[in-house]
């Protein structure tokens, strides 16, 4: 074989290898949203949803519901305040927080009202509706309805390790408070226990 040809050789195997390798990309997967997949071990999406689900209904089962439609013959209206990530680790609070909004949402039970953030969106529209909409569509201030309890938690996490083993231990706390008199009328708890193996870790 002539050296030329040799190279030519050479030159389309390196090619075609690095065609190859450029091809190569990651396998993807897809799965149902509502799977259950831990890679970590750490606070994931089906956490945040299972912990919200099952506290929202251990809140609305207990007798402050009950009690309020009796005295007042409606349903109350609810707000989720600040949620605290107290955890050693980078949890998404505000996932977490929309989690509870809409297990109360959809429970039906509740009225929900806008948060903090939001409100001041919607007052700057009806600013916008007052100067441009027509007098039979406008919404005007002085209409919103203040709500009567309000959602506050903290995640907090204990972390025991050794070798390559580790136990993941969350905490999640939440408080439902009367908005009028500051009378905490639930407390809810909601523990999850994760035992993690790797091969190589670092914690």
């Amino acid at each position: 074989m002539k050296r030329h040809q040799a190279a030519t050789i050479i030159l389309f195997l390196t090619i075609t290898l690095l065609m190859a390798g450029c091809a190569s990309g990651p396998v993807v997967e897809r799965k149902a949203v509502d799977t259950t997949i831990d890679l970590s071990g750490r606070w994931n999406d089906a956490d945040s949803r299972m912990v919200s689900e099952e506290m929202i209904k251990d809140c609305l089962n207990r007798p402050w519901l009950q009690k309020f439609k009796i005295k007042h013959g409606g349903e109350p209206t609810v707000i989720v305040g600040r949620v605290k990530n107290r955890s050693h680790e980078h949890i998404n609070v505000q996932t977490f927080v929309k989690d509870l909004e809409r297990a109360l949402i959809n429970s039906g039970q509740v009225q929900f009202v806008a948060s903090k953030g939001e409100r001041s969106g919607i007052r700057e529209e009806r600013k916008d509706m007052a100067k441009h909409a027509t007098d039979e569509t406008m919404k005007g201030p002085g209409q919103e309805i203040g709500a009567d309890f309000m959602l506050i938690g903290v995640i907090n996490t204990i972390r025991d390790d050794i070798g390559k083993k580790a136990v993941m231990y969350y905490q999640t706390n939440l408080e439902l408070i009367n908005l009028a008199s500051n009378i905490k009328v639930w407390i809810g708890e909601k523990k999850i226990k994760k035992l993690i193996k790797k091969k190589n870790v670092k914690w």
